[in-house]
């Protein structure tokens, strides 16, 4: 049941990044939260991941969650994957369902290559958290980029609000 329900989280999530694109309203949403170094990082991703990002900040923004770290967080997690293709992405998905094993080997620091793809999005969150603290985030916007997909490796209750947000975009 959890393989099936997976499968149609991910087939949701393929078929909403197709065209995706974001607002006048939405744009202004994320001059109003971040820096403008912060925003150039925002805007460096692909329109499909800064919609994915806008969409978990609307969670985020539904819960009535105010706090500015997390909703930062939230347009900035995944800012470490850089600008990889959609395919990248849809073989990465399935090579870890099928093997996380082989996908360790797979994905390597070769940058430009698909596997060197593979290893980014892997490695997205520390890439990220990095690239973040560079656009004088701070440490606590760092944390929460650095450990959005760490599961129960925070007593942060905010770290739980975005991993489920994400995971619910």
């Amino acid at each position: 049941m959890a393989f099936l329900a997976r499968s149609l989280y991910r087939s949701r999530q393929f078929f909403c990044s197709v065209g995706a694109s974001i607002d006048d309203d939405e744009r202004a949403e994320v001059a109003r939260l971040l820096t403008e170094d912060q925003r150039r990082l925002f805007f460096s991703m692909r329109a499909r991941d800064q919609r994915h990002s806008l969409d978990v900040l609307h969670v985020l923004l539904r819960q009535n969650q105010t706090d500015r770290d997390l909703l930062s967080a939230a347009l900035l997690h995944d800012v470490g994957k850089g600008r990889i293709r959609l395919w990248h992405r849809v073989a990465f998905v399935l090579i870890r369902a099928a093997s996380p094993g082989l996908l360790r080997k797979l994905a390597s620091s070769e940058s430009g290559s698909w596997r060197g793809a593979l290893a980014a999005i892997a490695n997205h969150a520390e890439r990220g958290a990095s690239l973040v603290r560079a656009s004088g985030a701070s440490d606590e916007v760092v944390h929460l980029v650095r450990c959005h997909e760490t599961p129960d490796g925070d007593n942060d209750p905010r770290q739980a609000l975005l991993r489920a947000a994400d995971e619910s975009c």
